[in-house]
C-alpha cells in the first residue's frame, strides 16, 4: 500500500511540474515578444576594444530619450530605431573616434538568440528576442546587453516618464523575470529547448 501511495504522489508531482513547465514556457515566449534588447558586440576582447564598447553603449543610450520614452509598445520602439540607424551609427563612430579608433559600426534591428541572462534583479529566459544589434569592427569580442524597451537601461537622469516593465508584461510574466534562476530549474529547461531549436535552425 505504501508503495502505491508513493507512486501516486510521484505521478501527481510529475504532472504538477509538467503543467508548471508548460505555463513557464508560454510566459517566457510572451516575454520575448514584448522586450527589445540592446546588443553591443565589441571588435575584440582586448582592453581598448572592450573600453570602446562601453563608450559606444553610452553614446547610444544617450539617444534613448527621443527613441524610446515616446514608444508605447515594442513595434513603435523598433520603428523608431529603424528610422534612425544612420544617426545611431554616426553617434557610435564619434564615440570610437574620441578614443582614436576608426572601426566601422553597423546598427540594425532584428532577432538574436540570448541565453538566460540576469539584469540586476531581473532574469530574462533564453530564446530569440528582437534586438538593436550594434556590430563594432569585426564583432568577435565580448558583448554587452540590456533592455531598451521598456527602457530599463536608459540613463536615470532623463526627465521623461516611461513605461515600466510591469506595464507591458502580465503578472505571470513578471513572476518569471523576478524569479531566481539559481533556484528555478525551469529556466535551464527552457534554455535547453531554445538551444535545441537554434541548432535545428542551423
Amino acid at each position: 500500500m505504501t508503495k502505491k501511495i508513493w507512486r501516486v504522489v510521484a505521478a501527481m508531482a510529475a504532472i504538477a511540474f509538467a503543467t508548471s513547465l508548460v505555463s513557464f514556457h508560454a510566459r517566457s515566449a510572451g516575454i520575448r515578444q514584448e522586450v527589445l534588447r540592446l546588443h553591443v558586440i565589441a571588435n575584440s576582447d582586448c582592453d581598448i576594444d572592450q573600453q570602446a564598447k562601453l563608450h559606444v553603449r553610452d553614446a547610444l543610450l544617450a539617444q534613448g530619450d527621443a527613441l524610446f520614452y515616446a514608444s508605447s509598445d515594442i513595434s513603435q520602439a523598433e520603428q523608431a530605431v529603424a528610422l534612425r540607424t544612420t544617426e545611431l551609427e554616426h553617434a557610435a563612430q564619434q564615440a570610437l573616434q574620441a578614443l582614436g579608433l576608426n572601426h566601422p559600426v553597423r546598427v540594425s534591428v532584428g532577432t538574436a538568440f540570448f541565453n538566460t541572462r540576469s539584469y540586476g534583479a531581473l532574469t530574462f529566459p533564453a530564446g530569440r528576442y528582437q534586438a538593436v544589434q550594434v556590430h563594432i569592427g569585426e564583432s568577435i569580442g565580448e558583448n554587452w546587453w540590456c533592455v531598451m524597451f521598456p527602457p530599463l537601461c536608459l540613463p536615470a537622469a532623463m526627465p521623461r516618464e516611461s513605461l515600466t516593465l510591469d506595464a507591458v508584461l502580465s503578472d505571470g510574466q513578471m513572476r518569471v523575470v523576478e524569479s531566481n534562476p539559481q533556484f528555478d530549474v525551469r529556466f535551464r529547461i527552457v534554455e535547453l529547448v531554445q538551444e535545441l531549436l537554434e541548432w535545428i535552425r542551423g
